[in-house]
């Protein structure tokens, strides 16, 4: 995805689930659920299936369980091995997400041609917590 359309699909979206978020401060996906919650306008699911809370939201087990509270998931922010992430895809395909973002160092081109097939939109080895404060810092978001 080129960087257009990576600003334009982080604009458009009203809501991410962060997969594979972790309750450990020293881990990125902490760092991005505290910058977002704090940082921007996003409606966010939270999901780890051995956590319950977190910030003081509610973290669900499966993107399943996120789609019957919110059946429009925009993006689907993934914090897994490559190895896992198969898994994840399916998931997100089944719940109907708009896009499919691998963090910062993960990216698989399988992975991201079947989302792609499945009508997603696909964010490779990206960090969204940098990318939406590139689009703040700009005035853009």
């Amino acid at each position: 995805m080129n960087t257009e359309s990576m600003d334009n699909l982080l604009h458009s979206a009203k809501t991410i689930a962060i997969v594979g978020v972790s309750d450990k401060a020293d881990r990125p996906s902490n760092g991005v659920a505290r910058y977002l919650l704090e940082n921007s306008n996003y409606t966010l699911f939270f999901v780890n299936p051995v956590l319950k809370e977190l910030f003081g939201q509610p973290v669900f087990s499966s993107l399943e369980e996120v789609r019957a509270v919110s059946p429009v998931i925009d993006i689907v922010d993934v914090f897994r091995k490559i190895e896992d992430m198969q898994g994840v895809l399916e998931e997100a395909i089944a719940i109907g997400a708009g896009a499919f973002w691998m963090q910062l160092g993960l990216s698989d081109d399988l992975l991201a041609a079947k989302a792609i097939g499945a009508g997603m939109q696909v964010v490779q080895d990206k960090c969204i917590k940098i990318e939406h404060q590139r689009l703040k810092q700009t005035g853009v978001i």
